[in-house]
C-alpha cells in the first residue's frame, strides 16, 4: 500500500507531526507500506490563478510550472493519503491551502449531482483513495474551533474520511508534559494499526485521540503563566 503523509505545518517536526509519526509506525508496525512524506513548506507552491487551463488540458497537470505537479503525481499514485497540519485561524495553512486549491487538475468541469450534492467529475478514479486529517490546535478543547475545517474536509473528501482533531497539541513538543503526551501518542499509534487493518477508526477510537489532557481551566493557567515569561 502507498501512504503519501502531506506536511502541512511550517514545521518538518511539528507538535501535530508527532502525532502523525506515531500513527503511521502503527501503521507499519505489522507490514511493510510504502511511506513517503511532503513537507509543503519546503516547496515552491505558487496560489491557483483560476486560469482553467488544466480544464482544457485534462491531462491531470497544472499549467504552473512549480512542484505542485510532482503532489498531484503522488496524489494519484497513493493509496492512502495522510493531511497532517496545524489548525490556523480555524482553517489550515494558507500554503497548505494553495496545495488543496491547485488539485482541480484532477477533476473536470463537467459536474454531477449525487445524493443532493453537486460535484465535479474527476478525471481520474479516486474512489478508492483513503484519507486521513490529523489536525492539532493550541486550545484546551477543541469544541467550536474545528467546525469550519471539518466542513472543509467532508466537503473536499467525502469518500473514504477519517478526521481527527486534537487539543492542547503544543504539550507534546514540552518535556516536562511526557506523563501526559507519551500515553496520547500511544494512542495514536494503536489508532494507526486499527486504520491499516480497516481503513477507518471507531467512533470510540477517535473520541479517545481527540479528549484533552488536561482539563480547561489547568491547562489556560499554565498556558498564561508561559505567555508572562
Amino acid at each position: 500500500m502507498n501512504i503519501l503523509v502531506i506536511n502541512g505545518s511550517p514545521k518538518a517536526n511539528s507538535d501535530t507531526m508527532h502525532l502523525t509519526n506515531a500513527f503511521i509506525k502503527g501503521m507499519i508496525e505489522k507490514e511493510e507500506h510504502s511511506v513517503e512524506k511532503v513537507n509543503v513548506i519546503e516547496k515552491n507552491i505558487k496560489p491557483c490563478v483560476g486560469c482553467f487551463g488544466c480544464w482544457k488540458i485534462q491531462n491531470g497537470k497544472c499549467l504552473q510550472n512549480d512542484d505542485q505537479n510532482d503532489i498531484l503525481e503522488k496524489v494519484i499514485k497513493a493509496d492512502v493519503i495522510v493531511w497532517s497540519f496545524p489548525l490556523y485561524c480555524y482553517g489550515m495553512p494558507s500554503h497548505l491551502k494553495a496545495v488543496i486549491d491547485r488539485l482541480i487538475p484532477l477533476s473536470k468541469m463537467s459536474m454531477k449531482e449525487e445524493n443532493g450534492v453537486v460535484a465535479h467529475d474527476t478525471l481520474f478514479d479516486l474512489s478508492s483513495k483513503h484519507y486521513v486529517v490529523i489536525s492539532g490546535c493550541g486550545f484546551p478543547n477543541w469544541d467550536g474551533n474545528f467546525d469550519g475545517l471539518r466542513l472543509q474536509c467532508r466537503n473536499m473528501f467525502s469518500n473514504n474520511l477519517t478526521m481527527v482533531c486534537v487539543p492542547e497539541t503544543p504539550m507534546l513538543s514540552e518535556p516536562t508534559a511526557q506523563p501526559l503526551t507519551k500515553p496520547l501518542l500511544e494512542k495514536f499509534a494503536k489508532a494507526g494499526q486499527e486504520y491499516i487493518e480497516n481503513l477507518k477508526l471507531s467512533e470510540e477510537t477517535i473520541i479517545s485521540l481527540e479528549t484533552p489532557m488536561l482539563p480547561n481551566d489547568v491547562y489556560i493557567q499554565i498556558v498564561n503563566q508561559n505567555s508572562q515569561g
